[in-house]
């Protein structure tokens, strides 16, 4: 498939097939804020831990929000691309201990992981689609975002139930090994972008 360049920022970017991996890294981190409500009850009652089990959620949110002011400044210094992957990486590693969780404390400890890998899953792609997308498409960009966001509201409960339903509440956590490769192999492969640049340092107090 030949390169496509869009934006200034594009370099030698496939620009579809990174913009299917940014999106589909965003989704993953957004429908798990979502799918995991439904599955409570079943995770309670195997686990054990009623009294914690609001901090399944808490959990990812903070750790998530936390990170995710830091993402764009270390991707300055070391690359958007980079730290996409580690990032990535990092969520599924975070998946895959949820779904391993044999108590409460591991599988708090394990989301907490997991919105560390999500807090830039959801901040970069909006970043790095506004680098790939010249000006006049970014009405476009801002569509395939709010359709993402929109997606997870309405079909992470849903998913989030089946899923439980049909084969346990493990499933719901490791659905996402599968898909959070295949997005790491299309930004691994698709995503050429220039370095931002800067001073090297990043300031953990401004962010």
């Amino acid at each position: 498939m030949p390169r496509v360049m869009l934006g200034a920022a594009s370099g030698t970017s496939n620009v579809p097939l990174a913009t299917a991996g940014l999106l589909l890294g965003m989704l993953l981190s957004v429908l798990d804020q979502t799918v995991v409500a439904i599955a409570l009850p079943d995770i309670a009652a195997d686990l054990g831990g009623m009294d914690a089990i609001g901090w399944v959620v808490t959990s990812y949110v903070l750790a998530s929000t936390a990170t995710g002011a830091l993402y764009g400044r270390v991707s300055d210094r070391y690359g958007r691309r980079p730290v996409l992957l580690v990032a990535v990486a990092v969520f599924v590693a975070g998946s895959a201990l949820c779904g391993l969780a044999q108590t409460m404390p591991q599988l708090i400890a394990a989301r907490t992981v997991q919105g560390v890998g999500a807090g830039a899953l959801f901040v970069l792609p909006t970043i790095v689609l506004s680098e790939l997308y010249p000006q006049r498409l970014r009405s476009r960009v801002q569509g395939f975002t709010g359709g993402v966001f929109a997606l997870a509201g309405v079909g992470g409960p849903l998913a989030g139930g089946a899923i439980t339903d049909a084969a346990g509440w493990r499933w719901i956590f490791a659905v996402n090994l599968p898909l959070g490769l295949l997005g790491m192999a299309l930004i691994a492969y698709a995503l050429r972008l220039p370095r931002v640049g800067g001073d090297g340092k990043v300031d953990l107090a401004g962010a």
